[in-house]
Parts: structure tokens; sequence; C-alpha cells
């Protein structure tokens, strides 16, 4: 392995390539507005920043990015950090590079792979974009259609089965049966790298209708229960056990759910790093791009995304989910920087600034770099609390972090630091990364 302060502009954002068609058809152009939102800055300060660059030329390391690589230099050969890391740093105005290690050596990203699933969605689908579950009627039953809402919940439900209770008893019905119809979404499988222990508490078979987000094996069947049940407390009868069934199209329409918008969800998921969400937006993402809903076509169209749209480097580059939840995934902590630093470029900001405002603050309760979770709490890394704002990874032999700070020259760094097969425990790898973003930031002098 090889610690590199180096000290040149990377380039890294080439010209686009061309891309598939289906997909340059799905692909929304980002329009240019500055960054809203960052921690501890102005409204514009990313933007700024990456506006007025000069790259060619910032070449040197000022004396607070010396200090950050030097620093660093030592501080990754902890032992809590095993032997196998891929870290880098660099300079969200200039993408000079302040520091590499390994950092185009591809490893196990865990929910860091979020990061490039988040980027596909609201570029194909668009920040504003909303999903919608529908009631239909026809042959004697409701039919719960599905629309791949993840935030779905019983008090939405509930306004669902009054609107269609109404409808019910307008039309002198005595009773209806109660069908799911989750057709949008092939029947569930196992992504390469998954195994059938994730199921269900780090992750629910993914279908297109759930409620409250429930861990169950059928979400579609759960979530046609809990209809069925609050049409009855609306004085409707219910014949028979709630069944799958696909919606035909001359049913007729009776009553329909919208979402919030996706750039709420996506920040929801980056917070709390939610496996279920994540995999649903790659399905939706993949219809918005013309594909199929599947693990496939999904993550072909987060690559084209990311190497057509906005010329991220691909190499080493390896996805089969959306959630990062496969021991098959692997990508180097330089894509994860570089997928970063498009959120704090002008060009591409509207589109995606709403996952940096969705990336965990350090000391942030409710998030996954919260107290509640023992993260920057260390007499290294507890000065960071508030500075820091990262998207966590965590798997059984992987522990990632990446994100932003502002270091001791004033300026945003982007960094990610990515480690696997450690032997350490893994609250001792996750204090040991906290400082290193607490070294980055130059709190932990």
């Amino acid at each position: 392995m090889s610690s590199t302060p180096l000290s040149g502009a990377r380039g890294r954002h080439r010209k686009p390539r061309e891309m598939n068609p289906a997909v340059r058809r799905a692909l929304l152009v980002a329009a240019v507005a500055p960054v809203a939102g960052t921690i501890l800055a102005g409204p514009s300060a990313f933007a700024a920043e990456k506006a007025t660059a000069t790259k060619a030329g910032a070449t040197e390391l000022d004396p607070a990015e010396q200090q950050i690589a030097d620093n660093l230099n030592t501080r990754v050969q902890d032992a809590r950090l095993g032997t196998t890391f891929s870290g880098v740093v660099i300079d969200a105005k200039s993408d000079k590079q302040v520091w590499g290690h390994d950092a185009e050596t591809a490893l196990m990203p865990a929910s860091n792979a979020k990061l490039a699933t988040s980027t596909a969605a609201l570029t194909v689908l668009g920040p504003s974009h909303r999903f919608t579950t529908k009631v239909v009627y026809g042959d004697g039953a409701l039919t719960l259609v599905g629309g791949g809402d993840r935030t779905l919940t019983s008090a939405d439900l509930q306004e669902l089965a009054k609107t269609a209770a109404a409808g019910v008893k307008a039309a002198g019905l005595a009773s209806v049966k109660v069908n799911v119809d989750d057709s949008l979404f092939p029947e569930p499988s196992l992504a390469t790298g998954w195994n059938d222990g994730y199921y269900p508490d780090n992750i629910a078979p993914v279908r297109a209708l759930v409620v409250d987000g429930h861990g169950v094996m059928d979400t579609s069947l759960d979530a046609g229960q809990v209809f069925a049940k609050l049409l009855t407390e609306q004085g409707v009868t219910v014949d028979g056990d709630v069944a799958h069934a696909t919606a035909a199209p001359t049913d007729v329409p009776v009553a329909r759910h919208t979402s919030g918008k996706l750039s709420e969800i996506v920040k929801t998921m980056l917070k709390t790093s939610d496996n279920n969400i994540a995999e649903t937006l790659l399905r939706m993402t993949a219809l918005g791009a013309g594909r199929p809903a599947t693990f496939e076509d999904g993550t072909a169209v987060v690559r084209d995304v990311l190497g057509y749209r906005y010329g991220v480097s691909l190499e080493n580059f390896e996805i089969h989910d959306g959630s990062g939840l496969s021991r098959a995934d692997k990508i180097p902590a330089q894509t994860l920087a570089d997928i970063l630093d498009l959120t704090t470029d002008p060009r591409y900001s509207h589109t995606l600034k709403y996952i940096k405002d969705g990336l965990p603050v350090a000391g942030e309760a409710g998030a996954t770099l919260g107290p509640e979770w023992g993260r920057f709490d260390t007499p290294d890394s507890s000065c960071a609390v508030g500075k820091v704002m990262a998207k966590t990874g965590t798997l059984t032999g992987a522990i990632a972090l990446s994100g932003f700070t502002q270091a001791q020259d004033g300026r945003w760094k982007v960094f990610s630091f990515v480690e696997n097969n450690s032997t350490a425990a893994p609250g001792a790898i996750k204090d040991a990364m906290d400082g290193l973003a607490a070294t980055v930031n130059g709190c932990w002098a």
C-alpha cells in the first residue's frame, strides 16, 4: 500500500461520453444553481468556490493541507484500520488531491454505495418526482396498487380507505374483496453478493408496496391487510383473505396517494442509511430509464449516469445492488469522493445538492453519526462534532466514511475512507475513522 500527499489537479470529471439512447431520454439536465444548506457555511459556499476555481495551477498544498497530509500519513497506520484501506482527500474548489492512500483500490463500500444510487435516482427521476399508490375497483374487488413508495404510512392508507369506503357505499355495494397489485416490480430475488439470511431484518424482499416500512417477507400482503382492516373500520365488509392480483386496465380509479418529493426521500435514506428505500429507488430508477425493475438493470443505469452523464471514472467500480449490502460490491475511495464532489459543481448542484443535504452530521441525533451510535465521541474526534457531514457504511468486514468538512484553511475538503477486513472491533474501527475525519477538519491537529 502507498500513501501519497499528491498535489496535482486530477481533472476527474471528463467530457461525458455518448450514452445509451434510452438513458439519454430519461436523464434530466441539471440546471446551474448555488448549493444550499451546507453546515457551517453560507448558502452558496460550495458552488461559489467551484465556479471561481482556477484548477490549472492549483498544484501546491497550502500549510493546512500539508498538515492534513502529514497527519493522515501517520494516522492511517493505526492498527485498528487494518491493512486493507483506501482513502483520499480532495479540495472541493480546485479538485486537487491533498492526500491519497491506495485511493484507486476497490473495496466493499457497504452503505457508501447509496451515494451512487442517490445520484442516479435524482438524475433520472428528478428531485421533484413523487411516487403514487392507487386504489382501483373492478369485478367486486378493491385493488391496492403499489407504485414504489417506500414511505407509505398507515395514515396514508387510512385516507385511501376513507375515500374508497365512501365510493363503495355510494355504489350500494354490500361487500368487497381486497387485492394487492405489486406487479410494478418482478418477483423478489437475491442480488449477487446477498444471502437469504438478510431477510427480513437487514432488508425485506423488494416489492412495490409496503406500509410503515414493515420488515416482513411479503410487504404487499401486509399492506393489503392493513388496508382491509381500515376499510372494515369504515363500515365496509371485506370478503375473504387479501390476495395478490393484477389490476385490469378496465378497473375504475377510486383513490390515490402521492409521496413526498424524491429529494426528501433521498435525504431520509442517507440520514438513516435505509436499505429498503435504496433498493426501491434502484428499481424505480431503472423503470424511469425505460428498463426492467431488476438489480441488473438498475445498476446498469447507475453506471450509465455516473460514467456517461457525469464523466466519473468507473475503473474498478462494481455494484450489484442499490444499498451496498452486496459483498460483491467494490468501489474505490477515489470514486466515492468524485461522486460527492459532483454535488458541489454548479452545473449539477440543482439536482444533486440533496445528497449533500442528506449526509449525517457528526453529533446529529437520529442520524447514523449521532451520539446513539457512539460516533465522534473520543478525545480525538469530539472536536469535529457539527463540523463533519458524511455517509457512513457498515457491513461485516467493511466500514466506510465519506463526506465533507471545512479545513483550517477555510476551504471545503471532500474525503473518503474505506477499510475492509480489519480484525479490530467495529466500534474501534469507527473511532479511528472519525479521527481521520477530524484530522481533515484540522481540529485534531
